[in-house]
């Protein structure tokens, strides 16, 4: 959907990116597997995907961690809290939050995503998303779930997606997280394109 104020000039689409989590040594840290840490692969990729959307002039985009060492919140909630207050406040007309996952078997692969709801504009964007990680990593697709306990789907006033880039308890998408985060970045960037039915400039 392309929007125009009264005077017929392009608005640039808001997107609110939300690197899951916040540095080690604080609350609200991450997962850990073969030698990463979520939270430093989700600050990357968010800023990667920041850069990409802001060299667009169709987007406006802002983050929740602008800087490595961005602390929200003083504990687990308070930490969700802040990251859904900004973008509500700004107002995004989009919210995508970044994680990567772990899982006590080490067999189990692939991005996920994950929505507060089925058949929303929620629901298309995070599909349009998932093809443009599998499409453009070798990441496999691990499917679309409802999840309506997850606070920042749950209190968002615009459409939002939980991105969960791969497992970092699975080897192999472990490693292929640590070696290529621009192309995931580049893979969700293309599938907000997709969903817009943008063309990459």
């Amino acid at each position: 959907m392309i929007v125009y104020d009264e005077g017929c000039d392009f608005l640039a689409i808001r997107i609110f990116i939300d690197q899951g989590h916040n540095p080690t040594g604080y609350h609200n840290t991450g997962a850990r597997g073969h030698g990463l840490i979520e939270e430093n692969i989700t600050y990357q990729v968010g800023v990667y995907l920041a850069d990409m959307l802001r060299n667009d002039y169709r987007f406006d985009v802002r983050l929740s961690r602008p800087t490595p060492t961005t602390v929200l919140g003083t504990n687990n909630p308070t930490s969700l809290a802040e990251r859904v207050r900004m973008a509500n406040e700004w107002p995004a007309d989009y919210f995508i939050s970044i994680h990567a996952n772990s899982n006590p078997n080490p067999n189990i692969n692939g991005a996920e995503m994950y929505i507060y709801q089925f058949n929303t504009q929620a629901n298309w964007l995070a599909q349009h998303i998932m093809n443009g990680i599998v499409n453009n990593t070798a990441l496999g697709n691990n499917g679309i779930w409802e999840n309506k306990s997850l606070y920042v789907l749950r209190n968002t006033n615009m459409p939002a997606v939980l991105v969960e880039m791969g497992y970092l308890s699975n080897y192999n998408d472990a490693m292929y997280i640590r070696d290529n985060q621009w192309n995931i970045a580049y893979g969700i960037y293309l599938g907000i394109l997709s969903y817009f039915g943008f063309a990459p400039l």
